[in-house]
């Protein structure tokens, strides 16, 4: 890493390729944000990074507040792809399922899915936004891959279609009380980590995943947590035995 890294402050996903001396077009928005807001000029270095190819020196090479270019320079860091984990959460209010996928992008989940489930009392969301989300979260928290958050779909449905070679870490809240499982016994390999919404998972849905034959409830501890809190939790627990954390 040369001297001139250190004093990239600023990071920016792009959707092309990267490479050395590959020049970059920026949109309307990325040189606004650049220019109008940031207030950089032409010879000053950012670092970028598309979810691919790592991430990248960049200078920049001409700039408008609606268009600008970048000259790629040299790499900074390789491509560090998160763990084979999966985020099933159901959607709650606005601002707390902006934080869950924020959350779940910082701590390593490779794909996000909202599900709708009995209690969710929120039945829309808009995907492009939290896929936006997830870009910004991995901007600010020096990641260089972006997970996928896909859009809506039931609990019923996922079920159905579940892939036999992913286990389910089912957080459930009638175990309240007990003691946090040890995950370091459960097997190595691809997994999902199932939330509900406030109010839990139904009676019925709770009997399908505890009977699901890839599932493994567990208790978050001794008080019911919220469920954003709950979902940072859970991610925390399985990176800390499972993860790229150990």
């Amino acid at each position: 890493m040369t001297a001139n890294i250190v004093t990239a402050k600023i990071r920016l996903f792009v959707n092309h390729p990267l490479g050395a001396t590959q020049s970059i077009a920026l949109d309307r928005d990325q040189a606004n944000y650049l220019f109008a807001v940031m207030r950089l000029s032409v010879g000053d270095q950012i670092l970028v990074f598309n979810g691919r190819d790592g991430e990248w020196l960049a200078q920049i090479s001409s700039g408008s507040k609606r268009a600008g270019t970048l000259d790629v320079v040299s790499q900074t860091k390789p491509l560090q792809s998160p763990p084979d984990l999966w985020l099933m959460f159901a959607p709650i209010k606005k601002a707390r399922t902006d934080f869950i996928v924020e959350k779940a992008t910082e701590l390593g989940a490779a794909e996000i899915f909202p599900i709708s489930t009995d209690y969710t009392n929120s039945e829309r969301i808009r995907q492009d936004r939290l896929q936006a989300h997830a870009v910004e979260a991995t901007e600010q928290c020096g990641g260089t891959y972006v997970p996928v958050v896909h859009d809506l779909q039931s609990l019923e449905k996922c079920l159905q279609t579940w892939p036999n070679d992913r286990n389910i870490l089912f957080c459930d809240e009638a175990m309240v009380g007990q003691a946090p499982a040890d995950l370091s016994s459960c097997p190595a390999g691809k997994w999902a980590i199932f939330i509900g919404p406030e109010g839990g998972f139904s009676p019925a849905e709770r009997q399908k995943l505890q009977s699901h034959p890839q599932s493994y409830s567990i208790s978050l501890g001794p008080r019911i947590l919220r469920a954003d809190t709950a979902a940072v939790s859970a991610l925390t627990l399985w990176q800390r035995s499972l993860g790229d954390w150990t």
